[in-house]
């Protein structure tokens, strides 16, 4: 949607400007940062990002964004990052942000299907990690500098929603912004889309998320399911974490087949580079298969 306001442009995937930054702010490598990113598939599947080896970090990943805004000839230029968000600030401490909140729920749900995880007690930490996160760098940030939006929202009322965003940016909302559909994969806002937790998790999931995740649900302004709370105990939470490990595992195997699978962890554990990147490229070009 926002890629598609004729003065903005926006890079959907741009985790790999702080993953490999620490949690006490220190920058990568860089020789080790180029090799990571061959091996990224969300960078190599972007043909007009270029790396200057002249640049130092900070100025590498602001030519990135400076890329995709002289690519697509747009006045402004932003991203999308779904985790390590605070470290942003290391990067641009004047940073804005725009912040999209999902029920718990569906977004835990979300998780097994991508493979993520294996249930939704697992598929919750996503979740719960970057609402901790953003509760934690909005205390950092005045009000002007971000805005919180509900995927509910956005799908439900997505002309006001996307209206309130351009605003915040500046901008004058564009209803080309609607009209994503006719050149990607995504479809076009369906409110068929919320809520979704309601009819595709059983009673005993719904409150294996509420027993974590209620105070949150309700502190962001989603109403609880009414049932009956869960104590999950040690035991069940071993069970639990078993099932997602083997969950996980079956999930890459029948996507990539075993013998990829096994190649690419002897690849990584011996750290044999040139079979690392064979790996990597036969798991991308799987991967390309799945990419919306």
């Amino acid at each position: 949607m926002l890629s598609h306001h004729p003065r903005l442009a926006w890079s959907s995937e741009f985790e790999y400007v702080v993953d490999k930054i620490t949690d006490n702010g220190d920058f990568p490598d860089l020789n080790q940062y180029y090799e990571w990113l061959e091996t990224l598939l969300i960078f190599q599947d972007v043909s007009f990002l270029t790396i200057d080896p002249e640049l130092d970090y900070i100025q590498l990943v602001n030519s990135f964004l400076w890329q995709w805004k002289n690519h697509y000839r747009k006045e402004l230029v932003g991203a999308t990052v779904h985790r390590h968000f605070d470290r942003l600030l290391k990067i641009w401490p004047d940073a804005n942000f725009i912040y999209l909140i999902r029920d718990a729920r569906d977004v835990a749900r979300s998780c097994i299907g991508m493979g993520w995880s294996g249930n939704v007690w697992k598929g919750l930490d996503r979740w719960l990690e970057a609402e901790y996160l953003w509760d934690q760098l909005k205390s950092q940030l005045s009000t002007d500098r971000y805005i919180e939006i509900t995927y509910e929202n956005l799908i439900t009322d997505p002309v006001t929603t996307l209206t309130k965003i351009c605003h915040f940016l500046t901008l004058e909302y564009d209803q080309n912004m609607l009209n994503y559909a006719g050149d990607t994969t995504y479809s076009k806002p369906d409110p068929k889309l919320i809520k979704q937790w309601r009819h595709k998790l059983s009673d005993y999931e719904i409150r294996l998320v509420e027993s974590r995740a209620s105070a949150l649900l309700k502190d962001r302004g989603y109403e609880l399911s009414g049932l009956p709370p869960l104590d999950v105990t040690p035991f069940m939470e071993k069970q639990i974490n078993l099932q997602d490990w083997w969950f996980r595992i079956q999930f890459r195997i029948n996507r990539y087949g075993l013998s990829l699978v096994l190649a690419d962890y002897v690849a990584r554990k011996l750290n044999i580079k040139p079979w690392q990147k064979q790996t990597q490229k036969q798991l991308i070009d799987i991967q390309m298969q799945y990419l919306k």
